[in-house]
């Protein structure tokens, strides 16, 4: 499990994982790119794409990062929100129930999840419509 701090090295803290917003037929190996831009501070400069607000919005809604309360999954608040994706730091020990609402909402706003552990990139699931 690791996290990355405002100075980009990696500390045995949290389980991290991020959604990102890529076009259609993006691959694994582009949403790795993706990922190393953003280790190196680059971001696009584009409007937030609405796949990743609505997913923002509906994750806080239920587990809040501004502020976050006692029992919170984010081991490191406010997430790390940009124009195409969303990294979430979550407290080792957060409910199981969290990363299933994770992936559940990666497959309804069709985001594609990344895995900080391991480098595994997940298509979104089987969509499903609210």
């Amino acid at each position: 499990m690791t996290s990355r701090p405002q100075d980009g090295t990696l500390s045995a803290v949290s389980f991290d994982l991020s959604v990102w917003a890529l076009p259609d037929g993006a691959t694994p190996a582009d949403v790795r790119a993706a990922v190393q831009r953003c280790r190196q501070g680059q971001h696009g400069e584009r409007y937030p794409d609405p796949r990743v607000v609505a997913f923002y919005r509906a994750i806080t809604a239920s587990y809040p990062d501004r502020p976050a309360g006692p029992g919170s999954p984010w081991e490191v608040v406010p997430l790390h929100a940009a124009n195409d994706h969303i990294e979430m730091n979550l407290n080792p020990a957060c409910e199981d129930q969290v990363l299933l609402d994770i992936e559940r909402l990666a497959g309804e706003y069709n985001l594609m999840l990344f895995d900080y552990q391991d480098g595994s990139v997940y298509p979104p699931p089987a969509r499903t419509r609210r």
